[in-house]
């Protein structure tokens, strides 16, 4: 077998320099492939960097929020791209959806899109169950949000004590509550509502209200507060 040989950035065509371009003309004026190319930063023999950024867009229809679901598995498949670079793409997916996270932390919640806007980045992509809870002052404003529980595909077991803990000991005037079903399937399970109910009626005796259970699912979520069902 041929020694595969790595091709440097000094050794593309000068139509495949994205740093070049770059710090020439903004970074704004580079497409997705060529940003990936700058992160796979080397091709190999018979691939420049931009041929496997493009072979990597491929694999997800070049759709980005299609590519935040790949796994370090499924972008390893990809011919030159390895165990490193394919953790360097994930990293970088990954400081974007916290980016855009952070941008709307501390905000107002004044509907049920606010919540959604801030935690489908989080959870809307997962492959496994997580349930979390966002925590808000008197002003609606969020003060904190935490990973309750991780479970499987179809579920995830929740303690209610250790909801009603975390909201004490953060002076939570509110708790929202959130978690996606990875199967897409927006509905609210019995499971789901009787969880809503426990937790309901465990934030009362605290005197802490539940302004919501948000379910996320991909790209669409169903609130419980929107069907007046909380």
């Amino acid at each position: 077998m041929d020694e595969i040989k790595k091709l440097t950035i000094k050794e593309w065509n000068a139509d495949d320099r994205p740093r070049e371009k770059m710090l020439a003309k903004g970074i704004s004026t580079l497409s997705d492939a060529e940003l990936l190319a700058i992160l796979i930063s080397t091709g190999t023999k018979s691939q420049s960097a931009l041929d496997l950024a493009r072979a990597v867009l491929s694999s997800a229809d070049n759709n980005l929020h299609l590519l935040g679901k790949r796994t370090i598995a499924d972008l390893t498949k990809i011919g030159g791209i390895g165990e490193a670079k394919a953790v360097t793409i994930m990293a970088a997916l990954e400081l974007g959806r916290r980016r855009r996270n952070a941008d709307l932390e501390r905000v107002e919640v004044k509907a049920s899109t606010d919540v959604f806007e801030i935690m489908q980045p989080i959870i809307g992509d997962l492959p496994h169950e997580e349930f979390w809870v966002m925590f808000l002052n008197r002003s609606n404003r969020v003060i904190d949000k935490l990973l309750i529980s991780s479970g499987g595909v179809s579920g995830t077991t929740v303690d209610v004590r250790i909801i009603m803990k975390q909201a004490i000991e953060r002076l939570a005037s509110s708790l929202i509550l959130v978690h996606n079903h990875p199967s897409g399937n927006i509905t609210a399970s019995t499971e789901d509502k009787n969880l809503t109910k426990r937790i309901v009626d465990a934030a009362k005796f605290f005197e802490i209200n539940v302004m919501d259970h948000i379910i996320i699912a991909d790209k669409s979520f169903f609130s419980f507060a929107d069907k007046g069902m909380i």
